[in-house]
């Protein structure tokens, strides 16, 4: 048995559905940061003369890292490119961010899993309510779309009417390509993979303050949303700020459990500064999400924390990795995306098309991918014209022939080998899955 191509399908369907949620008003619910990205406009050349510069020794990564100097940017960089891996680490003095912007040409972008899934879902017609930490007139502007709303006071409103008059929250992408080559000691290193790195110079999201009113909103309103997303405390570092914030929320995530039993609460892991906090994090938010969302770093991660080492390369140890995450928290699935397919590895989800959302959150990912912007329903469709991953097409056969009690769906990705952008693919397949549980009565 192989592969049934549906992405032309779920894609047209997509519109009429757009259509329903705002006609309806059944419609997701993101949360809880945002911010405004530097993007550093990729140069290897530049990047080689900052490492001729300032590298100084073998690069390496220890725990709890952060770059005072441009010396710990050159060793900490190029140990992440030199494997091709994405990200986070703090940059503790505005003169190493004055010294990138100097150095690269830049532009701006939307930053946080919710603000980027939102632009992404709004852009293809879909309405969604958020919750940012950032609602400067520029982030704002790059999420404003017909049907995305905030809340204030005690009710929602487009999203323009939330703006502030405050600095914006800054936040350096270094995205990097497959192939170039950067020179490490005088030696020369081929980037095996194209990723990104974020850089955070902020305080905000060192804490994540979370809006009474948005809680207390959701608390108390009758209409279920479709989905709510939980995302964006990847950047605190103390675990103490993070129990507080976990204390915040429990009492409104069992309100939204017990109140709204439909909607689909999906918690999205991401890397985490303080590997502590990542494990409070899922911790509690596992206790409440009915899926968890990942990439193959972040099981791996997962893996390693339960005490298993997988091999992402074949599909027997990707299933025992998901596994063994599903007995230690009690959701009913998780979706692993990665840049050759998409999996759904859990129980059946009642009512819901899950192999609808691995499509759109593949075809809206590898539309920003090729595009370099968040892409609506036209410019997915023209997206269609790419290749599915060969090694997607293997994995979702190889899907098809286990004996499994649970549920496993695999959706090869539209596979670009290099992309234009590779900043918040993730956070844009994300928005695609919310699709799915936007259930017409």
């Amino acid at each position: 048995m192989s592969y049934v191509d549906k992405y032309r399908q779920y894609l047209e369907e997509s519109t009429s559905l757009a259509a329903y949620s705002k006609k309806e008003g059944k419609a997701p619910v993101f949360a809880y940061t945002s911010n405004l990205d530097v993007v550093l406009v990729w140069d290897s050349k530049i990047y080689n003369e900052i490492l001729d510069t300032y590298l100084k020794e073998e690069p390496y990564v220890k725990e709890g890292d952060v770059m005072d100097t441009l010396e710990d940017f050159a060793r900490i960089s190029s140990f992440y490119l030199m494997q091709g891996l994405g990200g986070n680490f703090d940059i503790t003095d505005i003169a190493v961010c004055d010294y990138l912007n100097e150095m690269f040409v830049s532009e701006f972008a939307l930053g946080g899993t919710c603000a980027q899934a939102a632009a992404a879902i709004g852009t293809m017609g879909f309405p969604v309510n958020v919750h940012l930490t950032d609602a400067c007139r520029k982030v704002s502007e790059m999420m404003d779309h017909e049907g995305t709303t905030i809340i204030e006071g005690n009710k929602k409103v487009p999203i323009m009417k939330g703006t502030s008059m405050e600095e914006p929250v800054y936040h350096f992408i270094l995205q990097f390509n497959k192939g170039d080559r950067i020179r490490i000691l005088g030696r020369e290193i081929e980037i095996p993979l194209s990723n990104r790195l974020i850089l955070f110079y902020d305080t905000v999201h060192k804490e994540v303050p979370i809006k009474k009113e948005f809680l207390d909103y959701w608390n108390q309103e009758e209409q279920s949303p479709s989905s709510y997303l939980i995302s964006g405390f990847d950047a605190i570092i103390d675990s103490g700020i993070m129990e507080k914030r976990l204390q915040e929320l429990k009492p409104h995530l069992e309100t939204m459990r017990k109140k709204h039993p439909e909607t689909v609460i999906y918690f999205e892991g991401a890397f985490y500064m303080n590997p502590k906090v990542k494990e409070q994090a899922s911790d509690t938010f596992g206790r409440y999400a009915h899926i968890i969302g990942m990439n193959e770093e972040e099981l791996e991660q997962q893996a390693k924390r339960f005490g298993y080492e997988i091999d992402t390369q074949t599909i027997e140890d990707v299933l025992k990795g998901l596994e063994v995450i599903l007995s230690k928290y009690p959701v009913k699935g998780i979706i692993l995306h990665t840049k050759d397919y998409a999996m759904y590895y859990g129980d059946e989800l009642k009512g819901v098309d899950i192999e609808k959302g691995l499509t759109m959150g593949n075809i809206m990912s590898a539309t920003r991918a090729r595009i370099g912007r968040y892409g609506n329903p036209q410019e997915c469709e023209e997206t269609l014209s790419l290749a599915l991953s060969q090694r997607g097409l293997q994995f979702a056969e190889a899907a098809m022939q286990q004996d499994s009690e649970r549920t496993i769906k695999v959706v090869p990705s539209r596979y670009l080998e290099h992309p234009k952008y590779t900043i918040g693919l993730g956070d844009t397949f994300t928005a695609g899955v919310h699709t799915c549980f936007i259930q017409r009565k």
